[in-house]
This record gives structure tokens, sequence and C-alpha cells, in this order.
């Protein structure tokens, strides 16, 4: 399986957006900063992310980007399919080109990825980001505050 870097620093963002936002927006420059995501590849990545109904940006003071939905309703596979394309895509097999000879197993092979990149879909479909949200807390990740401290001498 192959999972390009855009889509796991966009699984990663949209995680930071579900844990650390509290459904307010978010800096693309605060969750650069704490994923350690590169901040201009990852602007590239809310701008596909925004375009596929999965985050929306907010102009403006207090603005950013924000779940364009609830953090139960936003499931990786829509995510995966969103920077990556089809899951099965991530698998990397080419299907049979030919089909003048039936009895060469191309296609029994063929059906195997097929049915591998189905249960793949299905385990991420089975995975939203509240689930990652709950792990975070579940290990007892601090939420980064949304207000800024400050601090007096």
């Amino acid at each position: 399986m192959r999972l390009t870097s855009k889509t796991a620093y966009g699984v990663q963002a949209l995680y930071d957006m579900a844990f650390h936002g509290g459904g307010r927006p978010v800096q693309a420059r605060e969750v650069s900063e704490r994923q350690r995501i590169p901040l201009r590849y990852l602007e590239q990545i809310l701008q596909e992310l925004r375009r596929a109904g999965l985050v929306e940006g907010k102009r403006g003071p207090g603005g950013g980007y924000a779940l364009a939905r609830r953090p139960e309703e936003v499931r990786l596979e829509e995510v995966v399919t969103a920077l990556d394309g089809p899951i099965e895509s991530l698998l990397a097999f080419e299907a049979p080109r030919s089909r003048r000879r039936k009895d060469d197993g191309r296609e029994v092979v063929a059906g195997m990825w097929r049915e591998l990149a189905a249960q793949l879909a299905g385990l991420l479909a089975g995975i939203t980001l509240q689930d990652l949200v709950a792990r975070a807390e579940a290990m007892g990740m601090a939420r980064a505050s949304a207000v800024p401290q400050m601090y007096s001498i």
C-alpha cells in the first residue's frame, strides 16, 4: 500500500482541527507548527480539502480553517479519497489489459486486489476524526488553549 505524504499530512491536519479547534477556525500556521507540516504544503492540502467540502475557510479576524462537518461525521475514507483518489489506487495494482487468455490467472489476482481495496475502504470508512480525538483524549494529550495566555511581570 502506498500512502502519500499529502494524505498523511491531511489526516494530521484534520485531526488537529478536530482536537484543538473545538469548532472554532484554526489558523494554518497553528496546525503547521503543532503537526510539523510545512506551511506552504499544508495550505495547498487545505485548499484541496476545502474543494472536497471537508473544511471551510473563514476570512477576517478570528478566521482560518474549520471542519465543514462535526468530527464524528468525517470518515478517513473521505479524506484519503479527496487527497489521493480511489482507494484502489493506493494498492498500486494494474488491472489486466488484455482479456485474450482467460486461463492466465490475471483476473483472479486482480479480483483479489479489488476485494482487498474494498476491505481497506471499509476499514477507513469506519474510522472518524472523532475516533482520533478519542484516542488522543485516552492518551491524556493536552489541547491547545483557544486564547494565547498573557503573562505579566
